[in-house]
């Protein structure tokens, strides 16, 4: 019989993060486009930031119809996170009081599943780029990052709101995701932990 799971962060009862899921406000809106292989992963930090963020939603499929309107939300600038020859470093916003805040629009998938959501979706492809400039290191211990600089969907989208609106401002939002991590470190125990991701004791 399945535990019963809490209904916002779908996790076990017993193990709920509501608890830990702050509630911040952001002048830039974040949309995680989710592929729906992800609803189902361990950590599914893409809803953990989605939950944390006042302006920000979670939109789960391969093909979204209401792209187009999504897009011409008024008031912000669409672009796309994700990286590209062309895509420009973001950058905190200015002074200028007329600056559109930005849409942040976030593929959330495998490089490879992301990549097939540009496809499928032309409006996105065609979106201009950005991309973090100084990436801080991936706190996802439990597994190897693919690349270097890789991050999981919720510190992609907190070390962009950070640059954009200020230093750790947003930080608050990984609070869930680091105490799962630590519990499942937990469950596993340490010395299988150690042993299975190269760690030392220095």
């Amino acid at each position: 019989m399945p535990r019963p799971r809490c209904e916002r962060c779908q996790r076990p009862i017993a193990h709920c993060l509501c608890p830990l899921i702050p509630s911040l406000d952001s002048r830039t809106r974040v949309v995680v486009l989710q592929h729906p292989s992800e609803t189902s992963h361990a950590l599914n930090t893409a809803r953990l930031a989605a939950l944390g963020l006042i302006n920000a939603e979670l939109r789960v499929g391969e093909v979204f119809e209401d792209l187009e309107a999504l897009l011409a939300t008024p008031g912000y600038r669409p672009v796309l996170l994700f990286p590209g020859d062309a895509a420009e470093v973001l950058q905190t916003y200015g002074a200028g009081i007329d600056e559109l805040p930005l849409l942040l629009i976030v593929p959330d998938g495998t490089w490879r599943k992301a990549r097939k959501m540009l496809y499928l979706n032309p409006l996105l492809e065609a979106l201009p780029r950005v991309t973090l400039g100084q990436v801080t290191p991936s706190r996802y211990r439990l597994r190897k990052a693919p690349e270097p600089g890789a991050l999981s969907t919720i510190e992609a989208v907190v070390q962009a709101l950070n640059v954009l609106e200020g230093a750790g401002r947003f930080d608050p939002v990984l609070r869930p995701f680091e105490a799962l991590i630590e519990g499942q470190i937990r469950a596993m125990g340490m010395d299988t932990f150690e042993r299975n991701h190269n760690l030392g004791s220095d």
